[in-house]
């Protein structure tokens, strides 16, 4: 009898453990998070036969290509800041760029100059919990491999916000080689400077990084997040190289070459030699290349360690391409609130449990990837933390509609809005309207007068939005509190 009673302790007990760890469903996914920089809509191969990247055409393949999904805000720092919180940038703080702008009418910076500079001390509100926090209780290890643009000061880098590994540029850009943004080294590892790696290509680095971390960690459930800089222009005082992005000579042999390198052209207010448009389009889509040739690498160790079939694999770009990038159909680009500024290609694999080959027009966006995660991985939402996305799992499988409904943005007096099929554009006097996505994706017919109601609804549903963040519990840094 007393065995009996021990067994059934025994019993009791490792069920409990089970339901706690997740171990009854089956061993929790691995996520891989892979982000690129500027990268246009049009440009996967699938869709653009003049760039290659057979990778995510495979991904493509293997997985759900989404090709109406949204980021929040049309640049890089906001839009990452989204990412990691599942938060309007209005919500979480970070609606604003953290970058210098003397650079822009070429300013080098001294290191005293620096150090007391927007650049370096800005960063995400402490408060923010990010996703690597929502996961660790659950047993993952996570790691960052690329660009950070979140803080440089040693509290508002990765390891301090729940994230076990890192090594990457902390600010919004960088030379590839050099490392350094405008003159200043940018690369951390962990919350030092590094320049072990300087002279190497940055893409590399965060491919090697990342596989080091896979063999590494590959019995334990871990989240890893890969944001490339990757295909952004290079941030260098030399207008040569600042007006193009770098990419390795093997990569841009891919492409057909150009007949001129470089033109006559206005750089800080002087005449200087900048690269001409054929050439920056052949290093951005040289760039591409061989980014997804990393990704490819990233993949095949997942294949390798039989662990791609529990791997959720997203992809999609931080904002709209610029540059040598192409947004057909879409009108804009970066930093506009038009579609090409704010909806961007997204790939979502995951072999044990989405279908294969699907081109999903559900209306998503970067919002939903803190609650999928947490989902999918038995993990619980931070309590007392208004999120502003839902698990998109069941859309992705086909099984429900997205409940999606709205979308905002809104970078200084750029304004933007979606309500269901309904996209108002307010480019801060310089253009606008109100467009019928569902006919017109690229936004060429203004419908204000001929549907006034609806753009008085949508412009309401706006409105209230702006209330709701003005409302919400102040985050740092840019509110008044």
């Amino acid at each position: 009898m007393n065995n009996f009673f021990l067994l059934t302790a025994f019993f009791i007990l490792s069920i409990s453990t089970c339901i706690q760890t997740g171990e009854c469903a089956g061993k929790k996914p691995n996520i891989l998070l892979i982000v690129s920089d500027d990268q246009g809509y049009a440009d996967l191969g699938v869709l653009n036969k003049e760039i290659l990247t057979p990778n995510l055409d495979q991904l493509a393949e293997d997985g759900v290509r989404l090709t109406n999904f949204y980021v929040s805000w049309p640049a890089c720092t906001p839009s990452r800041g989204s990412i990691l919180t599942g938060r309007y940038p209005q919500r979480n703080g970070i609606y604003d760029m953290i970058r210098n702008e003397a650079p822009d009418y070429g300013k080098k910076y001294n290191w005293e100059e620096y150090n007391v500079s927007w650049e370096k001390i800005g960063g995400m509100d402490l408060r923010e919990v990010l996703i690597p926090k929502v996961l660790k209780p659950v047993g993952y290890k996570s790691a960052i491999y690329g660009k950070w643009d979140l803080g440089v000061l040693k509290r508002f880098l990765p390891t301090n916000r729940g994230f076990d590994d890192f090594y990457g540029l902390v600010n919004t850009g960088i030379d590839y080689y050099t490392h350094e943004r405008y003159g200043v080294h940018s690369m951390y590892r962990g919350t030092e400077r590094s320049e072990e790696d300087k002279g190497q290509y940055c893409t590399y680095l965060f491919e090697q990084e990342a596989l080091r971390f896979l063999k590494a960690h590959h019995e334990d459930p871990f989240f890893i997040y890969v944001p490339f800089n990757a295909p952004h222009n290079s941030s260098s005082l030399d207008p040569k190289i600042r007006g193009t992005v770098q990419a390795p000579e093997k990569y841009k042999k891919m492409y057909p070459p150009v007949e001129l390198e470089f033109r006559k052209g206005k750089k800080y207010g002087e005449e200087a030699m900048v690269p001409t448009r054929e050439a920056r389009t052949r290093d951005y889509r040289a760039a591409v290349t061989c980014m997804d040739a990393s990704i490819g690498n990233l993949l095949a160790e997942l294949d390798q360690q039989g662990l791609r079939e529990n791997t959720i694999v997203v992809f999609f770009s931080d904002n709209g391409g610029s540059g040598g990038a192409s947004n057909i159909p879409l009108r804009g680009h970066k930093g506009q609130t038009w579609e090409g500024g704010i909806r961007v290609p997204c790939i979502i694999s995951w072999p044990d449990e989405l279908p294969k080959g699907v081109v999903s027009d559900e209306f998503l966006t970067s919002l939903e990837l803190l609650p999928t995660f947490a989902k999918a991985a038995g993990a619980k939402l931070p309590e007392g933390v208004v999120l502003d996305g839902f698990d998109m799992m069941p859309v992705l499988k086909g099984e429900i509609k997205s409940p999606r409904k709205e979308m905002f943005w809104k970078r200084r007096d750029l304004l933007g809005a979606r309500v269901g099929k309904w996209k108002w554009v307010d480019m801060g006097g310089k253009g606008g309207g109100l467009f019928d996505l569902e006919k017109d994706v690229g936004e060429k017919n203004d419908l204000s007068k001929e549907r006034p109601e609806i753009l008085k609804m949508v412009k309401d549903r706006f409105n209230h939005w702006l209330r709701e963040m003005d409302a919400a519990e102040p985050r740092g840094p840019f509110r008044d509190y």
